[in-house]
């Protein structure tokens, strides 16, 4: 099966989906740092540097799955939420001109928690009624990555629309999971890191966050509020603004010093393999690219369930995805 992904980011979709076995055929994506990244990791792939409303969709190979993690700033509890009134919520319906396009049998979405409570559920009411009116039928479900083995808190809105009703039936979402990895267990504390990430011995930062770390199995970070610490060895969800405000950037004690977590760690709380690298880009880019993409191991349970779901499809009388 294969995939064409918009708003591809860094690749976190098309990489579980990948993970899962299939094919990406194309992605689109803007920014010219998330491209230089996505090219460092995919560089089989057909990527169109572009911004998608200029994109002619009906030159592009058919695809099995259209994915999008579209922007998702207009519906977040920590942005303006504006929702469609706002330009980049509108790019919604650039997906819609793609499904026109390209008539795929199954379309997945990802977004923000707050995605289903915008503007008291009529900007969810309008996404639906976009595909139900071409003939999708929609399954969604609004998961917490560290419930599916990921040790970050990051809510997230998962849609699964199909274009056949047996399919859509046969489908399920991938069931909870004990939590099995830590943030000990992603971020090496015996490994000395980059020293430039440490902060010096006689900062006022290492003085407030020497007295507010009481616990080395927890991350922490510094927030409107003060120094805010994690639970249970589990990360806060990390953000975009860590590549804005350096002092967002979540923080550790180590065998060696307090620091700030590295790019790679962030990557690593995400889900993302060893294997994966940044392009040449800014570390400030580094990690704007960590916060915007998304947890590869729930995409790839999601995916795993797609393909699943498609071949048992195949094996019946009703299929009709080829």
């Amino acid at each position: 099966m294969k995939i064409g992904s918009l708003f591809a980011g860094i690749g976190g979709i098309d990489l579980g989906f990948e993970q899962a076995g299939f094919e990406v055929a194309w992605a689109n994506e803007i920014d010219k740092y998330a491209c230089m990244t996505y090219r460092a990791n995919f560089p089989e792939t057909l990527l169109i540097e572009s911004n998608i409303r200029n994109v002619d969709f009906s030159q592009l190979e058919k695809v099995d799955v259209l994915t999008a993690g579209f922007p998702c700033q207009p519906f977040s509890v920590c942005g303006k939420k504006q929702g469609f009134s706002d330009e980049r919520g509108n790019l919604f319906f650039e997906i819609m001109r793609a499904a026109d396009a390209l008539q795929p049998p199954i379309i997945f979405l990802e977004n923000v928690a707050n995605l289903t409570e915008h503007d008291n559920g009529k900007t969810f009411n309008i996404i639906h009624n976009e595909l139900v009116s071409r003939g999708y039928i929609i399954r969604y479900i609004v998961a917490d990555a560290c419930d599916y083995g990921v040790p970050q808190h990051r809510t997230r809105t998962y849609i699964v629309a199909f274009k056949d009703e047996d399919a859509s039936k046969r489908f399920k979402f991938p069931e909870k999971c004990t939590l099995n990895k830590h943030i000990a267990d992603v971020i090496d504390m015996t490994k000395e890191a980059d020293k430039s990430l440490y902060y010096d011995e006689n900062s006022y930062e290492y003085k407030k966050l020497s007295a507010a770390i009481t616990d080395s199995n927890q991350i922490y970070r510094f927030s409107d509020y003060g120094i805010q610490k994690s639970k249970d060895g589990i990360s806060f969800t990390l953000k975009a603004n860590m590549g804005t405000w350096y002092n967002r950037i979540p923080i550790i004690k180590d065998n060696f010093g307090i620091r700030k977590v590295s790019p790679y760690e962030c990557l690593a709380l995400m889900g993302f393999p060893k294997g994966f690298v940044f392009g040449n880009i800014s570390e400030k880019s580094k990690y704007k690219q960590c916060g915007n993409s998304v947890t590869v191991e729930l995409i790839k349970m999601i995916a795993e369930n797609i393909k699943n779901n498609n071949i048992k499809l195949k094996q019946g009388e009703n299929c009709v995805i080829n």
